[in-house]
């Protein structure tokens, strides 16, 4: 992976993903983002073999996509992921996919991730000191790039 933003999924839209405009369907731009989101966290040592020999996982608790540009079928896709901010049991991220051939930032997704001891009756835990310090080196870099526009957003209805 590179320096930032980590550049950690390379896909192209499939076939399975169109829907009846012929367009990526809403709910698969959410699964390319969590399949980019298991290499972040692979990539961070929090992955299947952390799981395995801790019984401790990495749960999303929150999900902000924004769908900026369609994508159609056999489109390639490309997704970052920029560090925005960690404690002992949170990870936040920011993605972008973007069409890989055109460049065109598609859509992004903002992600909450809730580290979860999943022993007994799974309870919210710090993680591990190696990987927050590993956090904490990707977030020195990552806050050169700044805050994306995107991020922190939320949604309502403004009544007046």
């Amino acid at each position: 992976m590179s320096k930032p933003p980590l550049d950690v999924y390379k896909d192209t839209v499939r076939n399975e993903w169109i829907d009846y405009n012929g367009h990526l369907n809403d709910g698969y731009y959410a699964v390319a983002f969590s399949l980019a989101a298991e290499d972040f966290l692979d990539y961070i040592g929090l992955y299947l073999d952390y799981r395995e020999k801790t019984q401790c996982s990495v749960y999303t608790v929150e999900t902000h996509i924004l769908y900026l540009r369609e994508l159609k079928e056999a489109s390639p896709i490309e997704i970052s992921c920029r560090l925005l901010g960690f404690d002992a049991k949170r990870i936040h991220i920011f993605q972008e996919m973007r069409h890989a051939e055109s460049n065109y930032l598609a859509t992004t997704c903002e992600v909450m991730f809730l580290h979860v001891n999943q022993k007994g009756i799974a309870r919210s835990a710090p993680m591990p000191d190696e990987t927050q310090a590993l956090l904490a080196e990707i977030l020195e870099e990552h806050s050169k790039l700044g805050v994306p526009v995107q991020a922190g957003r939320s949604i309502g209805l403004k009544h007046k």
